[in-house]
């Protein structure tokens, strides 16, 4: 295992302005799927946590699987749905959703344990002006330009990085077509 923690691990990563979940074993992107997230109200918490317990056949609006996550101040999980039309949309409470048979792929896959990072995770084609990006723990200015389809000598000169090996977790970046945020 290398000195990157969650390299030879799975880990998940949640993007909810995308509403995709893409599933990793160390480096390698194994699948994303499409999900639900929290409505504006309710939002997703963004943030790294960990699945804390599983559940077979929870049934009801979990669906047939549930695993839940350590997130402070609720019972939030990525869990199936008895709603698959919620699919893709900002609608829970807060939690994950997927179509039972993708979390029914998923959860064997998946231990307790298992790093969940929860990002917002705006495409830049997206991105409104002024869209900031928050570095989380583990991110390099690699992965951030490869998320964001951006090329890394953009990243570099637009926020002014003199070092890019040098970036911290809750440190914010600028994206491109945000120059005026600046």
């Amino acid at each position: 295992m290398s000195g990157k923690g969650v390299t030879a691990g799975t880990h998940l990563l949640v993007e909810t302005a995308l509403r995709r979940l893409h599933h990793f074993q160390g480096d390698t992107l194994v699948r994303t799927y499409p999900v639900a997230v929290g409505k504006p109200e309710t939002p997703t918490p963004t943030g790294d946590y960990h699945v804390v317990n599983k559940m077979l056949n929870p049934g009801g609006v979990l669906g047939t699987r549930w695993m839940g996550l350590d997130i402070p101040g609720g019972n939030y999980g990525i869990h199936g749905t008895n709603n698959p039309g919620s699919i893709g949309k900002a609608v829970s409470n807060g939690c994950i959703r997927m179509y039972n048979h993708h979390i029914e792929e998923l959860f064997p896959q998946v231990q307790i344990g298992t790093p969940v990072r929860i990002v917002t995770g705006a495409n830049v084609a997206q991105s409104a002006p002024g869209e900031t990006y928050v570095i989380q723990p583990g991110d390099t200015l690699w992965q951030i330009a490869r998320r964001f389809d951006v090329p890394l000598s953009t990243l570099i000169e637009l926020n002014s990085l003199a070092n890019p090996h040098e970036i911290y977790p809750g440190q914010v970046i600028v994206l491109p077509g945000s120059q005026s945020a600046i």
